[in-house]
């Protein structure tokens, strides 16, 4: 009986058809009170899988700010899915180009992203491609238009603020006058 129910079989009376056959003389009640109990005792506690996004943020942090149970937890993630192992290599190789201002490694690491099977990196390979020469200077040389980008995002939330009820006046009095 302990066979049969580990392979799935959860039916009373049919596992009491089968293990009659086989010489067994007790009643079906009997059969049903022994599956009755398998059915209400405690199941054993099993691990369950960390969520996602917790696997996202081991991915994407840096590996030495990992905790020892993080890198044992990632790596037994990682060992069961050949694919999300790849994908780990790669986000960490261009962190490291992207942190340490190395440019020149951005051909290499395209070309070893394409040789991987990995649709969702294939894709950004495909926006670099589009305009490498900004994106290698964007990882090698110290300048940036950080500054810019703020100051475009905050006129934009101004402009939010607004809901279109305000001209090109209001806007502009809004801008020059906002800290």
């Amino acid at each position: 009986l302990d066979e049969r129910w580990d392979e799935g079989c959860t039916n009373a009376w049919k596992l009491w058809e089968e293990i009659v056959p086989m010489g067994y003389r007790g009643s079906y009640g009997r059969v049903s009170a022994y599956l009755r109990k398998k059915r209400t005792s405690p199941r054993p506690v099993t691990a369950q899988p960390p969520a996602p996004r917790v696997v996202t943020r081991w991915i994407l942090s840096r590996p030495e700010t990992l905790t020892e149970i993080e890198h044992v937890r990632l790596k037994t993630v990682l060992a069961n899915c050949p694919e999300l192992d790849a994908l780990t290599g790669q986000v960490r190789s261009f962190a490291q180009m992207l942190t340490e201002r190395q440019g020149e490694r951005l051909p290499q690491w395209l070309d070893a992203v394409r040789k991987d099977d990995l649709p969702s990196l294939h894709t950004l390979a495909t926006g670099i491609d589009r305009d490498r020469d900004a994106v290698i200077a964007g990882l090698t040389l110290p300048w940036n238009s950080g500054v810019v980008e703020g100051h475009v995002n905050r006129i934009k939330m101004l402009k939010r603020q607004m809901f279109g009820r305000a001209g090109f006046a209001l806007l502009r009095k809004r801008v020059l006058l906002a800290h």
